[in-house]
């Protein structure tokens, strides 16, 4: 029989015998096998393999301390004993294959601080980080789920924010033929831009608003632009609810925002230059004395539209 063979049993607490205490003279007995009972797992192996590392095994089977056995000569470890293999194949090797899963690992290190296996320990403590790295997300987005939370986090936040509010069960109307791919699309490119600009933007989602989908760009807590994808087809027979994609709007006002990141107060200079097309365009809608900061731009993409753009056919 292997040295970390298990035979797990059933113990019976009835009335017998009690535990013998005595002092094990390891010496006398050199290598030949030994009989463990670990919490109800019976395991065979050395004194040579006991006495190896300086632990508390080395203390107990050196001498050095009082072991209990039982009536058949099983000596009592009053620990759990499922990972007692491992922790005798760590005295075997000097090295294991450690658990996948991190609450093993915890398990396994506990029995190591127990038993003094420093070395053991060791690596379970640097496995546990490495896990940590290795599962730490990449990025964290908030899901809304009342207003009060949104306006918190939208103040609170020392990043710019945008915000996609998708929210399909507001669909009065039947989509379009290409409504439901193009709010795919806008969910696919809150993705793409909240791992590319994560460390830079807060970006959250919004599941409870009125529309069915809109972006909406914040910087220092206040509303910037508005991205409005959702619209009406007037149809023959009924209306339908369309869906926009307008990705390269999307991009620019995400890239707008970058202006508005810490340190609080905005570069004059880079936000006359980034918005000097667009007022020239809209010079009309301007007051001469009102300010760009104190405006937000909403853009609606074809509101209300007088064709259908389905497919013959449907």
């Amino acid at each position: 029989m292997s040295g970390d063979t298990c035979l797990t049993t059933a113990l019976c607490p009835a009335a017998g015998p009690k535990p013998k205490t005595c002092s094990f003279k390891g010496g006398s007995l050199g290598n030949k096998y030994v009989r463990l009972n670990v919490g109800g797992s019976l395991y065979y192996t050395t004194v040579q393999v006991l006495t190896r590392h300086d632990t508390m095994l080395k203390a107990m089977f050196s001498g050095r301390m009082e072991v209990l056995t039982d009536k058949e000569g099983w000596i009592l470890i009053d620990r759990c004993g499922k990972h007692f293999g491992t922790i005798l194949n760590y005295l075997r090797d000097d090295t294991i294959a450690l658990p996948k899963h991190r609450q093993e690992i915890k398990e396994l290190m506990a029995e190591a601080k127990y038993y003094l296996i420093q070395g053991l320990v060791d690596m379970c403590q640097a496995a546990l980080q490495d896990k940590k790295d290795l599962y730490e997300p990449v990025c964290s987005i908030p899901i809304i789920t009342s207003p009060k939370e949104e306006e918190r986090l939208i103040e609170s936040s020392m990043k710019p924010v945008v915000k996609l509010l998708y929210n399909r069960s507001n669909n009065k109307y039947s989509y379009t033929s290409n409504s439901d791919d193009n709010l795919l699309k806008n969910i696919e490119l809150f993705d793409k831009l909240s791992l590319r600009f994560n460390g830079r933007v807060l970006f959250i989602k919004d599941v409870i608003g009125d529309e069915i989908c809109c972006w909406s760009f914040y910087g220092q807590g206040r509303k910037l632009a508005e991205v409005c994808c959702t619209s009406i087809v007037y149809a023959t027979e009924k209306k339908q609810t369309k869906v926009e994609f307008p990705e390269a709007r999307i991009y620019e006002e995400t890239l707008n925002v970058l202006l508005y990141e810490t340190p609080r107060v905005p570069d004059n200079s880079l936000l006359e230059a980034t918005s000097r097309s667009r007022s020239q365009a809209s010079h009309s809608e301007d007051d001469e004395g009102f300010e760009l900061r104190d405006r937000v731009r909403r853009i609606h993409v074809k509101r209300y539209s007088t064709y259908d753009d389905r497919q013959l056919g449907h």
